[in-house]
């Protein structure tokens, strides 16, 4: 983010500059054309010398700002203008100077008019510029809360995975608990029915071999519940009925 604001400030920096070249190089075009109007009008050699000289000066002016301008079209015809009001001072009468003034008057209002056109192109371009800077900006920071988000998607995923498996781990713990106390409790009921029986006189005698339940995973508690009590349901029966047998 650093890098596209210091291209930003530089692009900036280098647009202003242009802009502010284009600026000052039509600011002295402007003035050398007004000043060539002058000398066009005057009526006299001396009075059209002294405004060509003005405008020559103007001119000149105009090209050093140019130079950062880029603007090709309006320093030919510059060049153009200030060759043309060059030759004013050597005339010798009025008549020949004027030539070179009206030729000077005419290229210098196409310089005034191509220095425009740059002078908004620069601003154009300069506007454009920082709307595409700006937009870059907002796409970068829309990437980057894209990543952030799917991130977080991500990790919610993750946290949501572990929560099921450490759910998942803690109800089959309360399985395997459930069903080691039913077994102890079934193998404390056979025990004590045994002795019984045996007291009794009887020779029938219980063998610990209640169904083990496979894949608790797959059973509920209340399934796993019912199992061992429909076992001791009968073993007690069996039980009592052997006992009957005694009366």
């Amino acid at each position: 983010m650093k890098n596209v604001y210091l291209i930003f400030i530089l692009t900036s920096f280098l647009t202003l500059n242009a802009q502010t070249n284009c600026d000052d190089a039509n600011y002295y075009l402007v003035s050398g054309y007004s000043h060539v109007k002058k000398s066009y009008d005057s009526h006299n050699v001396s009075h059209l010398k002294y405004s060509a000289q003005r405008a020559l000066e103007a001119i000149n002016l105009s090209k050093k700002a140019m130079s950062g301008c880029d603007c090709q079209t309006a320093t030919d015809l510059a060049d153009k203008a200030i060759e043309l009001l060059a030759k004013v001072e050597g005339a010798e009468t009025w008549e020949d100077g004027r030539f070179y003034v009206k030729r000077a008057r005419d290229i210098s209002k196409e310089s005034v008019i191509e220095i425009d056109k740059c002078s908004v192109s620069t601003s154009t371009d300069n506007a454009n510029d920082t709307e595409n800077v700006a937009l870059n900006d907002l796409q970068n920071e829309q990437l980057k809360l894209k990543q952030q988000q799917e991130a977080l998607e991500k990790k919610a995923k993750e946290i949501k995975r572990k929560l099921a498996e450490q759910e998942e781990k803690k109800t089959l713990l309360e399985k395997e608990t459930l069903v080691a106390s039913y077994k102890k409790v079934i193998a404390s009921t056979i025990k004590n029915y045994n002795e019984t029986l045996k007291v009794s006189g009887s020779n029938y005698s219980f063998t610990n071999n209640i169904e083990t339940i496979k894949d608790l995973n797959k059973q509920n508690i209340e399934s796993i519940k019912a199992h061992y009590i429909n076992s001791l349901k009968t073993i007690t029966s069996t039980y009592l009925a052997q006992l009957n047998l005694y009366k």
